[in-house]
């Protein structure tokens, strides 16, 4: 699809788990129209759930063009391509399989567009990792879906806000197995993955990574564990031997509470927990998920489906709202480094022949 006549990008926007409170948090964010300003939102879901969540919400405000095919976007208006036409009962704020189903169709429907280039970034609304599971769906999250939807090597899932940016080498693996990913070759390339994403996504030239232990106090040098010995600090070594500018390993404890963050431009750590909560806690409530290392931007809010207030119309959407800017920054930020990096020799070549046409 051409999308000469605007400069603005089309974002695609999944709905997430049906009855949670992806829906709302995406009519809040649209509800205010000046996000009309900064691109082209296609969400992916049906009519009857956008209706649904917005006869709840009393968002007569919230005003969509509905489409059956994407050959025709409104580029002045919100649009909602619909992924179903059957009737689906809506519960908000219950668990269980149809809002896993109908999560994981918009997923479906909105790769594939990314794919075929009819949307150049998404923003996913939260899904249940329980209820989503199926045949096609035989993962712990978005990260790694994603990673094989675009055949990826390896991703990064990136936590970032304004004043802070958390990678983790282990996701959503149970604490008791966390250990036996924390190799020096899984720490390496993830370091590789939050150099290269600092540099082109963030446009951060030399960018300093902190690493933090597992163990508590970084291993107290051996006293409390041999992660940091053995696996940690050889490949905190290695990386700067590849001209990677990194630094620690770093007790976590000590790092947050002494603001150590803030000297770097990126942080990894170890597990899920030690880099999620001082993330939720420091970031004031706008931080975002990026999934680095993919071909394709994709961003999302850092909180859950949040059952507890599903349909209450109490959810904050600041959260969704910085995914989009985010997922629009990146990719003008690609953008700008795809411009800086092109092929030296072919400028040089275009400069001749530029002058060559002067000359004549």
């Amino acid at each position: 699809m051409s999308n000469t006549h605007t400069n603005k990008p089309v974002i695609g926007i999944t709905v997430g788990d049906i009855n949670s409170i992806g829906t709302e948090i995406v009519i809040k964010t649209f509800t205010d129209n000046r996000m009309l300003e900064f691109c082209t939102p296609v969400i992916f879901a049906s009519n009857k759930t956008i209706n649904f969540y917005r006869k709840l919400m009393n968002e007569s405000t919230f005003n969509y063009q509905s489409l059956k095919e994407l050959t025709r976007l409104n580029h002045k208006q919100v649009n909602v391509y619909n992924c179903w036409e059957e009737e689906v009962q809506i519960t908000p704020g219950v668990l269980n399989d149809i809002g896993g189903k109908y999560a994981a169709r918009s997923l479906a429907v909105a790769i594939q567009c990314l794919k075929d280039g009819i949307i150049q970034g998404l923003v996913t609304a939260p899904i249940h990792k329980k209820n989503i599971q199926s045949a096609n769906f035989d993962y712990t999250g978005h990260t790694p879906y994603l990673r094989d939807a675009f055949s990826a090597k390896d991703v990064l899932m990136f936590m970032t806000a304004d004043n802070m940016r958390i990678g983790l080498l282990t996701e959503h693996v149970p604490v008791a197995e966390v250990a036996q990913y924390v190799t020096k070759a899984n720490i390496l390339g993830k370091l590789l993955l939050m150099k290269d994403s600092l540099v082109k996504d963030f446009g951060i030239d030399s960018p300093r990574i902190a690493v933090l232990g597992l163990n508590p106090h970084a291993g107290d040098d051996g006293l409390i564990g041999q992660e940091e010995i053995k696996e940690i600090a050889p490949a905190i070594d290695q990386a700067k031997n590849n001209g990677i500018l990194a630094f620690g390993p770093y007790s976590a404890d000590a790092f947050f509470a002494r603001n150590m963050y803030a000297q770097f431009d990126g942080v990894l750590a170890m597990y899920h927990d030690q880099g999620l909560i001082p993330f939720k806690s420091l970031a004031s409530g706008e931080g975002i998920n990026y999934t680095a290392g993919l071909p394709i931007v994709r961003t999302s809010p850092d909180h859950g489906t949040a059952f507890d207030i599903a349909g209450k119309n109490l959810a904050d959407a600041a959260s969704f709202r910085q995914a989009i800017f985010s997922c629009l920054d990146i990719l003008e930020k690609r953008e700008t480094y795809a411009e800086n990096t092109q092929n030296p020799l072919k400028k040089m070549e275009l400069a001749s022949e530029s002058l060559t046409a002067k000359s004549s």
